[in-house]
């Protein structure tokens, strides 16, 4: 992707019936559903590019990018079997580690809000968040399936310490992205009436 020139003018938006309709019936794919072909190289810098295009109060970029390979993700799974066993239910943590080796590429987004800044930490955790959905939006824009996801391993303090996370950054998210076989289903979606308020 060509540089950003700063101070270009961009263009305004246009009416476009595919975005509609791709907001419309976007769905987070399942993790351990994803298989290759994921994102090329090329294309997952495409990606990166195109997330990165966030909101951002005070021009901050509160977040970073771990690309995770599929040998670092089999390695820190490895890690995490044994303390999987200190959490509330064993069980279902070791089986949602599937999550974290099955996807063909995954990149991991880390909050990494500037403490004492005048922009509040809570606005620059919420760009991260933009960051996560901006990057699920962008795979799909490149015919990919993506899956964001926690799950505990991104709380647990013994967890976290493997993938890199330093003091004062949290796990946002981990973006998963391949291929579905079969197309997701749908699910339950908010009543508005009860959601939006109108103040005359």
């Amino acid at each position: 992707m060509a540089d950003d020139v700063l101070g270009a003018a961009l263009p305004l938006p246009v009416p476009s019936p595919q975005w509609r309709d791709r907001l419309a019936t976007r769905r987070s794919a399942p993790a351990q559903s994803l298989i290759a072909p994921g994102p090329s190289e090329a294309e997952l810098n495409d990606i990166l590019h195109l997330g990165a295009r966030t909101p951002d109060h005070g021009k901050l970029f509160p977040w970073r990018f771990v690309i995770l390979s599929p040998d670092a993700r089999d390695r820190i799974a490895q890690a995490l079997t044994p303390l999987a066993q200190q959490q509330p239910d064993p069980g279902k943590a070791a089986k949602v580690l599937v999550k974290l080796t099955a996807p063909p590429v995954t990149v991991l987004v880390i909050s990494a809000p500037i403490a004492g800044h005048k922009v509040p930490v809570w606005e620059q955790e919420l760009s991260t968040g933009a960051v996560c959905m901006n990057l699920e939006h962008a795979a799909g824009a490149l015919g990919y399936s993506a899956s964001w996801i926690t799950d505990w391993y991104s709380y647990d303090p013994q967890a976290t310490a493997l993938f890199g996370v330093r003091d004062g950054e949290r796990i946002a998210g981990f973006i998963h992205i391949g291929t579905l076989t079969e197309p997701p289903l749908e699910r339950p979606r908010p009543d508005m009436a009860g959601k939006v308020t109108r103040l005359g």
